[in-house]
């Protein structure tokens, strides 16, 4: 059989290719057709022509195989679909307009490469997410991002209304929790950077206020950012507002972390139809309990949950709880703590150094204030030598009430169970794991690089959309997460999914002088990923 070939043409203008085989008879050259191959481009018909003629090319030579460039694609692209499937992409914007695409370029940057818009401007050349979003070659970070910031938060109001219709219902369990993140630099022109109370132990350091409205799976559907020097039960009046006017939820049971519901927001909170309320007790309100005789130590079990109606408020049930596990580490902690100030105080009272009565007392303050055992400790200063003793009695009683906790709710009995109102309120882990994810382990809310309130502002609406995209993902992901070992053996985080989507590049190919794109095939793991997330390449 004679060898053919594929002989590129013009017909009526379009090209064409013919199939055939060339032969010498009678000292001429002559040509049989085979075949013809029509209505596909003319880069299609050359890379047959090549295949036909069968070459195996030299590295360097001009018509070989190359690969001119290769950039992250699978992770941008199946976060992309899943932020239009589970519509964010609607809620940011009912039309596409390429600012709604920029933003969605930074919530995907945001979950896939953290870091600061600017970093995110500079990888149009490592990853084709901004390709994927409509912006091909380089990016503007003043345009693409900080204008479309700005366009994101006057939106904001709007978002956060179309994310509760979707995740919220009448009568529904509503989180609420509160966290801080501090800043390091100069943010003069804020009014949100304060100097506050910081629950990441961050002494001084400004900061500002962060509070999450979350539905009862931990999705997020609310985000506000209050100055830095704001307290957590303060902001509980106003959310529940919001909840209920600006979402049109008229019946919820809010759901807020220890001691946000105070004597003074359940005065605000009175008489708000519609609205119950679960929180737990401060040790403070225990103890006044305890005085009331509303409660004794020996209601709290390990085995069993006892439930007390509280007889000068019969809407408010105390579920009394007790966690071995919590009483351990807590006695630990005390024993810990009580023989450091022991040791601080005994250096004290066997000191041969002459001091007065005031400087002896002040460096007895000084333990006490950092060790806040001073609740247990009998002690007198008497020219200028300490006397101190542990009030042992205190420390026993302290000790009956190690993992004990009472979990205060007002959802009548007959709509919610003492169980069911305590997994009510363990639920608040769910936002935790919002704000882990929010400050350290994914998203990476800080370091914040913008200056002004606005900015700020709309930087942790976004990193906060970007958690609700992760959120959605993790949903799609359970049964990997499942099926997943333990310890050593344990493969999948959300990490390795986005390493292993990363994995999935577009690559830029050359061949018999004619390029176009390809997407590397998915290997079985990452075909697996792509199935469960619902996304085809």
């Amino acid at each position: 059989m004679r060898p053919v070939h594929l002989e590129i043409q013009t017909h009526r203008g379009k090209p064409c290719g013919v199939i055939r085989s060339t032969f010498r008879e009678d000292g001429k050259v002559k040509h049989t057709s085979h075949g013809r191959i029509a209505g596909v481009p003319l880069n299609t018909l050359r890379l047959i022509q090549a295949a036909f003629r069968g070459d195996v090319l030299p590295k360097h030579h001009p018509e070989a195989l190359r690969l001119l460039s290769s950039k992250e694609y699978g992770a941008s692209h199946a976060l992309l679909v899943l932020a239009d499937e589970v519509g964010l992409t609607r809620a940011i914007y009912s039309r596409r307009e390429p600012w709604v695409r920029d933003c969605l370029a930074m919530i995907v940057g945001r979950v896939i490469h953290a870091g600061s818009k600017l970093a995110l401007s500079h990888l149009w050349k490592t990853t084709a997410l901004w390709e994927l979003c409509g912006t091909p070659g380089a990016v503007d970070v003043r345009t693409h991002c900080y204008a479309a910031m700005d366009r994101l938060l006057a939106r904001q109001e709007a978002i956060q209304k179309h994310l509760a219709a979707r995740h919220l219902h009448e009568g529904a369990l509503v989180l609420y929790d509160i966290t801080s993140s501090y800043f390091e630099g100069d943010y003069a022109e804020s009014e949100l950077v304060q100097f506050g109370y910081n629950r990441d132990g961050k002494r001084g350091h400004e900061q500002m206020v962060i509070g999450l409205l979350c539905s009862a799976t931990g999705c997020p559907v609310g985000v506000e950012v209050f100055p830095g020097n704001t307290q957590d039960a303060s902001t509980v009046p106003d959310k529940i507002a919001e909840v209920q006017r600006r979402y049109g939820i008229k019946e919820l049971i809010f759901v807020g972390d220890r001691g946000m519901i105070t004597q003074s927001v359940e005065g605000k909170l009175k008489g708000v139809e519609g609205l119950s309320t679960i929180s737990a007790l401060t040790h403070r309100q225990i103890v006044s309990l305890l005085e009331r005789k509303v409660i004794e130590p020996d209601f709290f079990d390990e085995q069993s949950m006892a439930e007390v109606i509280d007889p000068d408020d019969v809407t408010r049930r105390y579920c009394l709880c007790r966690n071995p596990q919590s009483a351990q580490r807590e006695g630990d902690t005390r024993t810990a703590l009580l023989e450091r100030t022991r040791n601080e105080l005994t250096r004290i009272a066997d000191s041969k150094r002459k001091a007065g009565d005031d400087k002896v007392g002040a460096r007895v303050g000084r333990v006490l204030a950092k060790t806040k055992m001073g609740k247990f400790v009998i002690w007198q200063v008497q020219d200028g030598h300490l006397a101190w003793q542990f009030d042992e009695n205190k420390i026993a009683a302290e000790k009956c009430f190690d993992g004990c906790y009472i979990i205060c709710g007002t959802v009548p009995a007959e709509r919610m169970s003492k169980q069911a109102l305590v997994a009510s309120y363990k639920s608040l882990s769910l936002v935790e794991t919002a704000f882990r994810n929010l400050k350290t382990v994914q998203l990476e809310v800080r370091p914040v690089y913008h200056k002004t309130d606005d900015r700020i502002r709309a930087h942790v609406f976004l990193c906060v959309l970007a958690y609700y995209l992760q959120w959605h993902m993790n949903q799609r992901l359970a049964p990997l997460y499942a099926e997943d070992g333990k310890h050593a053996a344990r493969q999948w985080t959300f990490k390795a999914v986005i390493d292993r989507l990363s994995a999935i590049r577009r690559q830029r190919v050359m061949i018999a002088n004619t390029e176009f794109d390809q997407i590397t095939e998915p290997d079985d793991e990452q075909q697996r990923l792509l199935d469960l997330l619902q996304v085809t390449l």
